[in-house]
């Protein structure tokens, strides 16, 4: 791993390598999908490859699907495993209860599956990603094709009543097209700048004709990773509420860093 990566880069990676320590032998694993969460499929291939640590991955996406099996993981369906000891995953915005936004990558529907039929959820992010209150990030809603239109208005007109600050919607674009998630769906991006009840939002959301998913993880997430530019990582525990942390160091050798623990 080179030495020279950005700071946001840096983050990113010793949240994944810290969380990839969480894999054991033997465990069936979400994988998630994201910038962030390449790193961890990276640095779970480096393991397997060199550790000769055995797992089956259930990638939320096609592209994570590549990865893993570009970098030697094991890749089942979901189907297939039923069941997940673990899921790592990233994220757009968490809160101190650790409640989320999802699907800035576009898969928010297989990352809630996925997340949902798992023991544990941990996110992994870098520090920039921690906000007071949710909704600075643009809330993305995974709406079916036949009749998005009418969705969107229906979506606008249940925001009215809402607690939210912005009410703007926009069909997120791949070009010149409509972006099409992996199950054929559109995204509409919400952009609201604050979510006073991420709870009812959701649940409302969710009952709207046309509506698949929305991309806020609510009690979903056990404990997230927190990755800094200098090589520190904070891990918070919901459950327990502890916060442990350790660094890592970068040097210029072939291996980008050496463990120190605090």
């Amino acid at each position: 791993m080179p030495a020279d990566l950005s700071p946001i880069d840096k983050a990113k990676f010793v949240a994944a390598k810290r969380a990839a320590k969480m894999v054991e032998s033997g465990m069936r694993v979400g994988l998630g999908t994201g910038s962030t969460a390449a790193w961890l499929v990276r640095c779970l291939g480096e393991m397997v490859r060199e550790e000769g640590l055995k797992i089956t991955g259930v990638p939320t996406s096609s592209r994570t699907a590549a990865l893993a099996r570009d970098v030697g993981i094991e890749v089942i369906s979901l189907d297939e495993a039923r069941w997940l000891d673990l899921t790592i995953d990233g994220a757009d915005e968490f809160d101190e209860k650790l409640n989320l936004i999802k699907g800035g990558g576009g898969a928010l529907l297989m990352e809630k599956i996925v997340a949902t039929a798992s023991d544990q959820m941990v996110v992994i992010a870098d520090g920039s990603k921690e906000v007071e209150t949710l909704g600075a990030f643009p809330l993305p809603v995974e709406v079916i094709p036949f009749g998005w239109q009418t969705t969107r208005l229906l979506i606008e007109e249940t925001l009215i009543g809402l607690d939210v600050l912005g009410r703007t919607t926009a069909l997120r674009m791949n070009g010149e097209a409509p972006y099409v998630t992996d199950e054929g769906n559109h995204i509409l991006d919400l952009h609201l700048n604050r979510i006073g009840n991420a709870r009812q939002l959701s649940l409302v959301l969710n009952q709207i004709p046309g509506v698949v998913e929305n991309g806020l993880f609510i009690d979903i997430c056990d404990a997230v990773v927190i990755g800094h530019g200098d090589g520190r990582v904070e891990m918070r525990n919901l459950a327990t509420g502890e916060t442990t942390s350790e660094s890592y160091d970068f040097v210029e050798d072939g291996n980008a860093f050496s463990d120190m623990t605090d």
